[in-house]
């Protein structure tokens, strides 16, 4: 009986883990944390109405995901724009994914080539932003926008590399949608279009130089001023 119990209230906190989990994640995406704002363990049980524990679970869940921080004797806090991580993810990205992509175009069959121009369809028709989400990079625009780069590397035919991508790729999206906030006039869909292009030509070595350059501009606009403050300085 109170091995029941104790199996139902561990699923119960698990649950309530979940929740908050998912209610953080959702709101740093969305903007609703600004860069470097704290993340009040005591203040996130209060307005989710559960116990520290879970909420610190949570939290940790978060932090392993690379959407938090956790400061020494400082608690838990969103990323700041100036956090070196986003330079070195962008090199790591930089280093290794043309190297992948060309392996892919030199590997990839006519199916890869298939799904290569079916994803870069569905991601030129998705718009990027949805008003009723945030001013940040809508959920379905960044689902399709993972799915194309995923599956121009699939063609490598190496699941390690691609498991190394996917970790890559979410620790890095964070720091993705916060520079489309950052230069909401950059041209992705013309980048998107070339990288799809110069992939089913075989062109290996312009696709890898198209990749590193999308990569490079994600992180220029991270530690470059805002949008708004190059108006204002002008």
């Amino acid at each position: 009986m109170t091995r029941t119990a104790d199996t139902s209230a561990s699923s119960g906190k698990q649950m309530l883990s979940e929740q908050v989990y998912a209610h953080l994640r959702d709101a740093i995406m969305r903007g609703g944390y600004a860069p470097g704002d704290a993340l009040k363990p005591q203040d996130l049980a209060r307005e989710q109405g559960v116990s520290l524990a879970v909420v610190r679970e949570a939290l940790v869940r978060v932090v392993g995901e690379g959407l938090a921080d956790r400061l020494p004797n400082r608690g838990f806090a969103v990323p700041a724009f100036s956090d070196s991580r986003w330079q070195e993810i962008a090199e790591a990205r930089r280093t290794v994914e043309p190297v992948v992509l060309r392996m892919s175009i030199e590997r990839g069959d006519v199916d890869w080539e298939a799904r290569v121009r079916a994803a870069h369809h569905r991601l030129s028709r998705t718009p990027a932003y949805a008003p009723e989400e945030s001013e940040y990079y809508s959920d379905a625009w960044s689902e399709a926008h993972r799915v194309f780069h995923r599956t121009l590397l699939e063609g490598c035919g190496n699941p390690v590399l691609l498991e190394t991508f996917d970790r890559m790729w979410t620790a890095s999206e964070l720091a993705r949608r916060w520079s489309a906030h950052r230069n909401p006039d950059r041209d992705h869909v013309g980048e998107h279009r070339r990288l799809e292009e110069a992939a089913l030509a075989r062109d290996a070595d312009t696709a890898a130089e198209v990749l590193a350059r999308h990569f490079t501009l994600t992180a220029t606009e991270l530690a470059g001023p805002t949008h708004h403050e190059s108006a204002k300085e002008t």
